[in-house]
This record gives C-alpha cells, sequence and structure tokens, in this order.
C-alpha cells in the first residue's frame, strides 16, 4: 500500500476557512451516489415494513396488544439508537480512512467496533431482562394490566435480541462505508420474507399473539447478525473484512477514536429518546385509544422519516470519506446535493401519506375514537416534517463526519428538552391542546434543530475538527 501525504486537515488550523493544501480527490459520480442511496432508502423502508407487519398482524389480537407493543418499541428505540450511535461512530472513522487509503486501519477499526458494540449490547441486554417491568412502571405508571402484560412478554424477547441487533447494525455500518448498500438492503429483504412467514406462524396458527410477534423478530435478528458477519469473514478480498477477528485484541487508540464520535451520538439519541418516552407519558394519560393511534401515526410516519435517514446515513459516509482525504470542497458540494435529493423524497412521500390518509390509518383496526386522534396527528406531522425535517436530521450527519459530534449533541439535548418537552407538557394541559399538543411541539423541535445545525455547516467549524 502506498504511503499517502500527511492530511493537513488533520492539523488545527488557523480559519475554518483554510482548506488543506494537497487534498487527496474524491469522486462521487451520480452513478455512484445512485447505487450507494437507492439501497440505502429501500433498506430503511423495509425495516419499516417489519414494524407495520408486526402492528397490523398483531392488532387483531386488540388493541391491549399493540399498545403493549408501542410502549415497548418507544423504549427500545432508545437501545437501538445506542448501537446506532456507536456504528456511526464505527462509519466515520472507517469512512476517514477509506478516504485516506488506509484499508488497514479501516479494517482494524472495523475489528474493534465489532468488540465495543457486542460488549455495550450484553451489558444492555441484562440490564433490561432484570428491570423491564419495574423501568415500564415507572416510566409509564398506572396502566392498563392487559397493556403491562404485553409489554412485559414483548420486551423479554426484544432484550434477548439485543447483542444480535448490536452485531448487525456495526456490520452493516461496515458495509455502507465501503459504498456497498447493496448487502445490508438484500439482508433486510430476507429478513422482511422471513418476518412475515413467522408471524403468520406464531401468531396466527400457534396463537401466541404478542410473543409471537416479539419471537419472529427475535429469531430474524439473530439471522441478520450471523448472515453479515459471516459474509465480512469470509471475503478477504473486500476492502473492509473481518478476518482474524476471533482473536481478540482490544486496541484502545482505535476505540477512542469511535467512541469520540459514539459517545456524543449516543448521549444525543439517548436524551432525544428519553425526552420522547416521557412525553409519551401524555398519551397514556390520555387513554388506551391515545396510546393506539400514536402508535399508528408513529408507524406510518417512520414511512417518512426512513428515506431521510438513508439520506443521512450515506452523507455521514461520503462527506467523511472527503473530509478524511482533506477534500473540504467536495464535502460541501457533496452536502447541498444530498440535502435536496432528501427534501424532495421526504416532500414526495408527505404528500402521499396526506392524500391517503384515510385508508392507509383503516388498515390498523383502529376504534373511531383511535381513528380521529390518528388523522389529526398525521395531518400537524406531515406538515412540520415536511418542511424542517431534513436540516434537522439528514445535515447534523456531516458535521458528525467531520468530527464535530459535540456540537450535535448540545443542539439535540436542549431543543429536545426546552422546546419539545417543555411545549408539549404546557401545550397539552395548561392550554388545553391534549395529546396533539406533542406532534405540534415535535414540529417546533423540528424547527429550532434546523436552525442551529446549518448555521453550524455554514460557518465552517467543522472543519476545525479532527478524528483520525
Amino acid at each position: 500500500m502506498n504511503e499517502q501525504p500527511v492530511n493537513p486537515a488533520s492539523a488545527i488550523h488557523s480559519s475554518p476557512l483554510d482548506t488543506p493544501l494537497n487534498p487527496t480527490p474524491v469522486d462521487w459520480s451520480n452513478k455512484r451516489l445512485f447505487a450507494l442511496f437507492l439501497p440505502l432508502i429501500i433498506e430503511q423502508l423495509l425495516i419499516v415494513m417489519i414494524s407495520i407487519v408486526n402492528m397490523v398482524m398483531v392488532s387483531y389480537v386488540g388493541e391491549h396488544a399493540m399498545s403493549g407493543i408501542s410502549l415497548v418499541e418507544t423504549i427500545n428505540f432508545l437501545i437501538i439508537t445506542a448501537f446506532n450511535a456507536i456504528a456511526t461512530g464505527g462509519s466515520v472513522v472507517i469512512s476517514q480512512y477509506l478516504g485516506r487509503k488506509e484499508e488497514k486501519n479501516a479494517c482494524g477499526s472495523a475489528k474493534q467496533l465489532v468488540y465495543i458494540s457486542l460488549i455495550i449490547s450484553l451489558i444492555l441486554m441484562v440490564l433490561t431482562l432484570f428491570t423491564r417491568r419495574p423501568m415500564l412502571s415507572i416510566i409509564y405508571g398506572n396502566i392498563a394490566e392487559d397493556v403491562m402484560q404485553s409489554a412485559d412478554v414483548y420486551f423479554l424477547f426484544i432484550a434477548l435480541s439485543y447483542p444480535f441487533l448490536a452485531i448487525y447494525t456495526a456490520a452493516a455500518a461496515m458495509f455502507r462505508s465501503m459504498g456497498n448498500s447493496k448487502v445490508p438492503m438484500r439482508a433486510v429483504i430476507l429478513l422482511n420474507i422471513f418476518n412475515i412467514g413467522a408471524n403468520a406462524l406464531f401468531i396466527y396458527l400457534l396463537k401466541l399473539g404478542v410473543a409471537g410477534a416479539a419471537l419472529s423478530t427475535f429469531i430474524g435478528r439473530v439471522i441478520l447478525a450471523v448472515l453479515l458477519i459471516y459474509l465480512l469473514m469470509k471475503d478477504k478480498t473486500r476492502i473492509i473484512n473481518l478476518s482474524g477477528i476471533m482473536k481478540i485484541k482490544l486496541d484502545k487508540d482505535m476505540i477512542k477514536r469511535i467512541l469520540k464520535i459514539g459517545i456524543p451520538s449516543s448521549l444525543e439519541s439517548s436524551m432525544f429518546q428519553i425526552g420522547k418516552i416521557l412525553i409519551t407519558r401524555i398519551f397514556t394519560i390520555f387513554g388506551t385509544a391515545a396510546i393506539a393511534a400514536n402508535a399508528v401515526s408513529a408507524t406510518i410516519n417512520s414511512i417518512a422519516f426512513m428515506p431521510g435517514s438513508g439520506f443521512g446515513m450515506g452523507l455521514l459516509i461520503v462527506a467523511g470519506q472527503c473530509i478524511g482525504a482533506g477534500d473540504y470542497s467536495a464535502a460541501k458540494r457533496y452536502t447541498k446535493k444530498i440535502m435536496l435529493l432528501s427534501y424532495l423524497t421526504y416532500l414526495f412521500i408527505n404528500i402521499n401519506i396526506f392524500i391517503f390518509m384515510n385508508p392507509i390509518v383503516s388498515i390498523f383496526n383502529l376504534s373511531e375514537e383511535a381513528f380521529k386522534m390518528c388523522v389529526l396527528f398525521l395531518t400537524v406531522h406531515c406538515i412540520t416534517s415536511t418542511l424542517f425535517w431534513c436540516p434537522s436530521f439528514v445535515l447534523p450527519n456531516a458535521l458528525k463526519a467531520a468530527g464535530d459530534a459535540n456540537y450535535v449533541m448540545i443542539v439535540a439535548a436542549c431543543t429536545m428538552w426546552l422546546v419539545r418537552v417543555c411545549a408539549a407538557f404546557l401545550l397539552a394541559f395548561t392550554f388545553g391542546l391534549g395529546p396533539v399538543a406533542v406532534y405540534v411541539a415535535m414540529g417546533a423541535d423540528f424547527l429550532f434543530r434546523g436552525i442551529f445545525f446549518t448555521k453550524r455547516w455554514l460557518s465552517n467549524k467543522w472543519m476545525e475538527k479532527k478524528v483520525i
């Protein structure tokens, strides 16, 4: 492997507007971007479909079952974001090394990502298994016993799947960092096919109800983790491979680089999800219909979120490689292009959700009260998220790719707690808006978050950061 010139981007610049003297050119052609983003978007949509299939199939067991799963998934998403945050740290480090053409270091960071993901997931699994029912009681207060029972059973199986989910998340991040998003997409297609069949078997034929939905999710995550790790270990010709991973050797410096992005990202996501969980208590106060309406609304909204999430993942990789190579002008150029694409995609999806809202909501077998609430929630969300979501959740990935994760964390925490949480409770109870206040406050959070991230990107202060 040829030695690369020292990257001036790794030095402390006298001004954020300074550019590297000898950047390594990074070329992401339209064809290459398309090959990266299309599978990413499809994969994210398919992940949502898994959730929708679970919700639809379980809805025939009763609203108590659907509500129980919804409460667990809100907490579960907090755990998932921790895995995603660590994978984000790994993606940034791997992408920057690939941008520098340092494949050996990229492979080394990939192995460390697997080790740290597994360790963290095992700790979270054990904690969750022993505290899941008290956790539900503390967070949601007094909820109906049938809802609590459904949540408790579902939580048990989901907690057992955490190590496999963490390993899959790390492995998928490695494929994407190579620009190969097709493998994770195909794996999720396989998972969807399995999930539908397993749900039909466990829920309808074996009458396992909520336990059936949880069991199919558990088995599916095991399959995904084993499959992707096997592919990365088997093919030693890949730029990123896990050859020799069984000879465990922790590299403290590499782990620090990963956690330098992963910890702020995890704290950001965790505080965000804790705020969401706290706000979810508003729905429990207004009854099972409100819980069910929010569960369905959140599931449908995630259809719009997922393509944006795909663009965010891709932006992390593209910008990371550009910054690793010292090509800041390319990082700016591709960020603008990806932001435009994400806006257009989000607009198209939300328009269709708005037009076909009633028939879509009808699929979920809601009561009349829950149906009306759900339509109101979706209407507010379609308007606010179309305007403000992309700069709030896609753009910060470019900042993280540069190592500016601390700024993203601080802004996200402040807007979540000072805007969304405070506004939700004030509007719901003081001003009497009821549960729809959560969605109004959410839109305000998107607005302020987007303003701060856009200002940061335009200031070029992210160019002063260093990861490797």
